[in-house]
């Protein structure tokens, strides 16, 4: 796939697949956003012993293996931005449609605000269409207002709970599901 460049003059960043080469920036990138989102929610020693389960054997999964795809957003150095992963679905749920999860959007914090997520978005939602998948699902934290503004700006749902766990916590998650059309 060619790099997308973002609608900008010079270019703020540019878009394109993974390559399992991308697994340990991607995985860095995740730790990092998700300490700066979510860490206030759980005991360090917890939080710390939940991402080192988040191995880079796992991204090289999502960066590498053809159910999935990961879009990068990368600045003109080079520099990790923001990613989004789609995939198989991991949610215990049996919808009656072809479907598909975005697994993960996130975002390195100066990256947000720049259009980073929304040309993310965009590109998660035309691959989840070029593959024919008719829903996209994703969980979003009860108190993530941002993120769930945002998806609901692109037609995303609300059509149950998830019970997300990190050591001994359980956070109220909920799904979110947008119809393809």
């Amino acid at each position: 796939m060619p790099t997308l460049e973002a609608q900008s003059s010079p270019p703020a960043f540019a878009l394109r697949l993974a390559t399992i080469a991308d697994a340990r920036a991607v995985r860095d990138l995740f730790c990092r956003s998700f300490r700066a989102t979510f860490g206030h929610l759980y005991p360090p020693h917890e939080l710390e012993a939940w991402l080192e389960g988040m191995s880079e054997a796992r991204f090289r999964v999502e960066t590498g293996c053809a159910s999935h795809a990961c879009f990068l957003g990368e600045a003109p150095d080079g520099r990790l931005l923001g990613y989004a992963t789609l995939g198989p679905q991991d949610l215990g749920m049996e919808p009656q449609a072809r479907w598909w999860v975005l697994r993960q959007l996130y975002l390195e914090e100066e990256a947000k605000g720049t259009g980073v997520a929304s040309a993310l978005m965009e590109a998660a939602l035309a691959e989840a269409r070029a593959r024919g998948v008719q829903e996209l699902y994703l969980t979003v934290w009860i108190g993530n207002h941002r993120a769930r503004r945002f998806y609901e700006r692109y037609g995303f749902e609300e059509v149950g709970a998830y019970a997300f766990v990190v050591g001994s916590t359980v956070d109220d998650d909920r799904i979110l599901r947008l119809r393809l059309g």
